[in-house]
Formats: C-alpha cells, structure tokens, sequence
C-alpha cells in the first residue's frame, strides 16, 4: 500500500508497527507524513531532518523487527554517524558524527527509521531548550512555553505529533523534567541498563539514557531494544529480556510507598502538588498499595551536581576554552567560569560527601519503602525563551533560599535519581492551566520493571491524551 498521509502518526509506536504488519498503512507513508510534518512543524524542534535517506530505509524496512520502519528521533547530544554533533553549541556548530552511539545503532538493528534530529539544550546544561544556535523549541501544548530541556526537542516533537518517538538522555532530569512538561512517559532508567559508549565518560557517573514516548509499551519496547553490557561502555550492565512481554504481570499489592511531593527539598506550586497528591493517592488504592508516611528530606544537590558535571564538559571543550566563553550560554558561561577559577580538591570532596549523604539518605528510605511518589516538576512549563524562574507562585526564592538555592529548585526533585542511580518515571497527572503535570515515581536499583507497571497502571485508570492535539 502506497498513499500519502495528511499528517504524521498520531498513535504511539507499537500500535504503528501493528498497523504496518496488518498492511493497513506502509511506512514510506508514515515516514515521508513525519518529514512533511517536521519541515512545517512551528515548533523548532529538530535541527537536521535526514528525509531522503529516512524514505529509502522505510522503503526496505523489515516490519517483522521491533521498531520495523517506525520514525525515530535522535537528540543532538547523540552521534548519528554522518551527522551534525554540534551538542546544540557555537562551539561545535560544524562538526559531523563519524560513528554512532552504541544505543542508536541498536534502535536502527532493532528497524527503527533515524529521521530527525531532535533540539537540545547546550551541552544539556539547563531545563529548557533555547540556543544561539538553533534558537528557541517550543512546547505543543503552549507554544509561549518551553518543552524542558535538555532533550526539549525530543519532547516536542512527540507531543507535538510529529514523530511517534524519540531517544533522549537523562543526567540531571533531562527525560523526565520534558515528559513532565508535555505530557508523556519519561524513564530514567538505572546507571549503566542502557551504554553510553563508544567513547563514553563516566564521572560523574549521573548521566542515563533512554526516550520519549506517548505509552508505557513504547518505553518498555524502548529498553528491551536498548539495554545491555557494551564493551565500550565498562559500567554498563548485563542484558536484561522482557520488559514489554512483563508489563502487568508484577505483582504490586502490598508493597509500600511514600508520597512525598517535594521530596523535602523543594518548592512545589500548590496546584502541583494538589494534582500530584490526588495522582499517587489514586495509584496507591488501585495498586493495592500500602502507604508509608515517613518523613523524606533528601539534600539540596543543585550546586554540586552542575560542578561534578561541568568536569566532563571541560574534557568536552578541550582547548577551546576559555577562548569560547562568549559563545556558550550564559548558564554555563557562569557555571564555567566558577568552575574554572575556584573548582579544586576541597570543592570535589564536598560534592563527594553530599552524595554519600544523599545515598544514606535514600539507602534509609528504601529500607522502608519500595516507591517514592513526588512531583516531577515544581511547576509548570515556564518561558520558552528562559531563563529558569527564580519563583514559584510569587514567591520569592532567591530571598528564601538564596541565588543558588533558587536556581537549583527547578532540578531538585529528579537531581537525586542522577546523583544516587536509582530509576525513576514521570507520567502525566493532569493539567493546570491548559499545560500539563508530571508525577514522578522513584524504585530501588534495576526495578524498572516495578516502574513500568505503576506506570501501566496510570496509563489505565488516568489515561493521557498521546499528542497536545488529542485533548
């Protein structure tokens, strides 16, 4: 079958897949209606479309594979080989891809169509998406507003209906903190399920990586494709099989979890927190739950993981900087430049014995709990064009908790997930003022498939609309 599409794949990926092995639609159509959609998109949300090798891919794609001819979008802070690798910076603006991360290669063995690249943020340092390179991406559900960051585009190209999926990359809220703010599932899966390599770094040991997708199956597809020990990536853990064939079949009835909206360490807006509330409450009951009220006051961590973090970006600068400081993002001109001059052995330690705090601190909570329900986000979408706000229903946070403290709010409640390795998910909750709420829900070490059923079970008894253009 043959045909032309009025617009892109509006359902998630499995359910595409399904309908290419029923010969209803072919993914020539599908993929050549995503290209059409992205080249007219408003958006912003890619910064290269590879459409004519995409159509001659789908034209031979083996729809017996898991992503068989399914569009995928790739985030620009990931190698595609052949490809711009600029990580969203001036810096980088004309660098090409010479080989591919392992993961990706992966989704194309697993038949997925690599199609887009998706808008990120530079070098993922903030939450939002908005370069002098590629300028500002925007969120489907209100176009004033910002899809997250860093992986904003990946974000938005989904909820926005353009493309059923997208790969994304988690070390700070990078996956969730988009899926929060558009309305989709964002796992951040357990350090090491899914390679970083080749040429991967590991200090400081928070980054993860995973996708963006409109259903729970779609994720678990995700990870069954993606995960598994690569030699290339030495931290990086053996194969597990079977998460999709396993969603729903957990047992979850009577384990125990805490709802702890703000985690103790963060300024939540109330009408966050009352969707936030109402959702895990209701998540619990249908579960079969057992709720555990006990106190979580996890650490405020927002300085130490961007110091920690702009180690690896140094090693990424080389010998550029600081002869490139104009050319970054005043975030990380700030962040770097702090770094750079006062960043040594005693700040390091510091940043060591916060982590060592932080994983006591949740070691003791999931001692007592098996689940940890808070909100994905202190609020909802903010500008399109930043900067991170500084205040939460009118309240000051710079005079309440300082200039860094501030700043950090807007990380704090999915910073912890990086810093300990411990999976965490958001879905949506519900919407405020036309924009939507995540609910983010923590498990010990390699329960993803723990997660993955709590989400199933969200997705049934408070379904979501799959695009910004379903509601």
């Amino acid at each position: 079958m043959e045909g032309n599409l009025d617009k892109a794949w509006t359902g998630d990926a499995c359910s595409l897949v399904n309908a290419y092995r029923k010969k209803e639609i072919s993914p020539v159509e599908v993929v050549q209606a995503s290209i059409d959609a992205l080249e007219h998109s408003g958006l912003n949300a890619t910064s290269y479309i590879d459409g004519e090798k995409a159509v001659e891919k789908a034209a031979t794609a083996d729809i017996s594979l898991p992503f068989g001819g399914v569009p995928f979008g790739v985030k620009e802070l990931d190698r595609v080989a052949g490809w711009p690798y600029t990580e969203a910076s001036l810096v980088f603006k004309d660098r090409m891809a010479t080989w591919s991360a392992t993961y990706v290669d992966r989704i194309a063995a697993a038949g997925g169509i690599l199609t887009a690249q998706t808008t990120a943020s530079e070098f993922g340092a903030v939450n939002y998406t908005s370069t002098p390179l590629h300028g500002t991406t925007h969120n489907p559900w209100n176009t004033d507003t910002t899809p997250g960051g860093s992986s904003g585009g990946a974000a938005a190209v989904v909820a926005g209906g353009l493309l059923p999926i997208s790969t994304g990359g988690d070390g700070g809220g990078s996956i969730r903190i988009p899926a929060g703010f558009t309305g989709l599932v964002g796992l951040k899966t357990t350090y090491g399920r899914i390679p970083k390599g080749p040429e991967c770094s590991q200090f400081p040991m928070t980054v993860t990586l995973g996708c963006l997708t409109r259903s729970v199956r779609d994720t678990a597809r995700f990870i069954d494709v993606c995960n598994g020990y690569d030699p290339h990536d030495n931290l990086s853990l053996p194969k597990v099989e079977g998460y999709e064939s396993g969603l729903g079949s957990h047992s979850l009835k009577g384990l125990k979890a805490a709802i702890s909206v703000d985690l103790g360490c963060a300024v939540v807006a109330s009408s966050t927190a009352a969707l936030v509330e109402n959702a895990a409450e209701l998540l619990i009951k249908e579960a079969g739950l057992s709720r555990v009220d006990i106190a979580i006051k996890l650490p405020p961590l927002g300085m130490e993981w961007a110091m920690s973090n702009l180690v690896t970006l140094m090693a990424d600068l080389a010998d550029f900087y600081p002869e490139c400081e104009h050319q970054l993002i005043p975030e990380l001109q700030f962040g770097m430049n702090i770094a750079y001059n006062h960043y040594d052995l005693k700040t390091a330690a510091a940043a060591e014995t916060s982590r060592i705090v932080l994983s006591e601190t949740m070691a003791d909570v999931f001692d007592q709990v098996d689940f940890i329900f808070s909100a994905t986000n202190p609020d909802t979408a903010f500008a399109a064009t930043g900067p991170v706000p500084t205040s939460v229903e009118g309240r000051d946070l710079i005079s309440e908790l300082g200039f860094e403290g501030a700043l950090g709010n807007n990380g704090a409640l999915t910073i912890p997930a990086n810093m300990e390795g411990n999976p965490a998910i958001s879905v949506p909750a519900g919407f405020h003022n036309g924009l939507p709420v995540g609910l983010q829900v923590m498990a010990r070490h390699h329960r993803e498939d723990l997660l993955l059923d709590i989400a199933l079970l969200a997705e049934r008894v408070m379904p979501w609309p799959l695009t910004a253009f379903q509601s």
